[in-house]
C-alpha cells in the first residue's frame, strides 16, 4: 500500500521543519510526499530543498488552502492520501505504518485518529486533547467531527465523491468528512491514539468574524448534501472544543497551559 501525504504551504519557514522532519523520520517503505506551496516570500522553499524524500514540489499561485490540497490530491499517487498541514506533524516514526496496517487490517475506505493540540512556540506544551472516539453516524448530529489532519482515505474515494469544495473558506474540510462519512456512508475505522500534533490558532477561530463565517458554512456543508441536522448540532460543534481543551489539562496533571 502506498501511502500519499499532501502538505499544503504558505510563508511557513517557522513551521515546516517539524512537518518535514516527522515525514522524513517515518518507518514506514513506501510514502509519496507532495508539497503544494502558494509561492511562499520567506526561505520555506529553502528549508524544503534539504530534504531529499521530498517526491513532489510545486510552487505557485493558488485559492487558497483547500484550493491547494485539492492540486495536491490530483498529483497523488498512493493508495491512500492524508494531509498534513506545514505546522502539524506527526508525533512518532510509527505513525504512518500503524495506519496501513489498520486499513489493511480492516478493509475500511478511510481512518482518522486523535490529535492535541500544543503551544505555537512550545511544541511540548499540550493545550489540547481530540479524543475523537469510534464513530457512529448520530456524533455527527452531536456536534462532533474527527480530526482532518489525522484523515487518511482511499484515494479513489476523491475520484467517486469529490474533492474539497473551493468555495468554502473555513469548512471544507468539515464538509468533506460529512459528504464521505454520513452522506455516503463509507467504511471508515479509528486509530485510538494521537498520531498528530497540531499547533493552535486554526483560521476559523481567530476572530468571532471567522467563527460565525464558520458556523454558517458549516449549515451549507449539511445543505448542499441534502441532509438536516437537529436544531442544536451546530451550537454544539465549537462547544465540543470545551471538553477537548480540559481534558488536555487533566491528562497533564492539571496544569494550565
Amino acid at each position: 500500500m502506498r501511502i500519499s501525504l499532501v502538505t499544503p504551504a504558505f510563508n511557513s519557514a517557522r513551521t515546516i521543519r517539524d512537518t518535514l522532519l516527522s515525514i522524513q523520520a517515518q518507518d514506514y517503505p513506501d510514502i509519496e510526499h507532495i508539497i503544494v506551496d502558494g509561492v511562499s516570500k520567506d526561505n520555506t522553499l529553502d528549508i524544503i530543498s534539504e530534504f531529499p524524500h521530498v517526491s513532489r514540489l510545486i510552487s505557485e499561485p493558488d485559492r487558497g488552502l483547500y484550493d491547494a490540497m485539492n492540486k495536491g490530491l490530483r498529483l497523488a499517487s498512493g493508495d491512500v492520501v492524508g494531509i498534513i498541514n506545514s505546522d502539524d506533524f506527526y508525533t512518532g516514526p510509527h505513525v504512518i505504518r500503524k495506519v496501513a496496517e489498520k486499513m489493511n487490517e480492516t478493509g475500511a475506505d478511510a481512518l482518522y485518529a486523535d490529535l492535541e493540540y500544543v503551544g505555537v512556540s512550545n511544541i511540548n506544551r499540550v493545550v489540547r486533547t481530540w479524543k475523537a472516539g469510534h464513530f457512529t453516524p448520530r456524533y455527527f448530529y452531536q456536534g462532533w467531527m474527527p480530526p482532518h489532519p489525522t484523515f487518511f482515505v482511499r484515494r479513489e474515494l476523491y475520484d467517486r465523491y469529490g474533492l474539497f469544495n473551493p468555495d468554502f473558506r473555513f469548512s471544507a474540510d468539515y464538509e468533506l468528512m460529512l459528504r464521505f462519512l454520513l452522506r455516503h456512508n463509507i467504511p471508515v475505522c479509528y486509530l485510538p491514539e494521537v498520531i498528530v500534533r497540531m499547533r493552535v490558532g486554526g483560521a476559523s477561530n481567530a476572530s468571532i468574524f471567522n467563527r460565525l463565517r464558520a458556523n454558517r458554512e458549516d449549515r451549507l456543508a449539511w445543505k448542499i448534501n441534502g441532509l438536516r441536522p437537529h436544531f442544536y448540532t451546530l451550537y454544539l460543534k465549537p462547544l465540543s472544543k470545551v471538553g477537548q481543551y480540559w481534558s488536555g489539562i487533566k491528562e497533564k496533571g492539571g496544569d494550565l497551559p
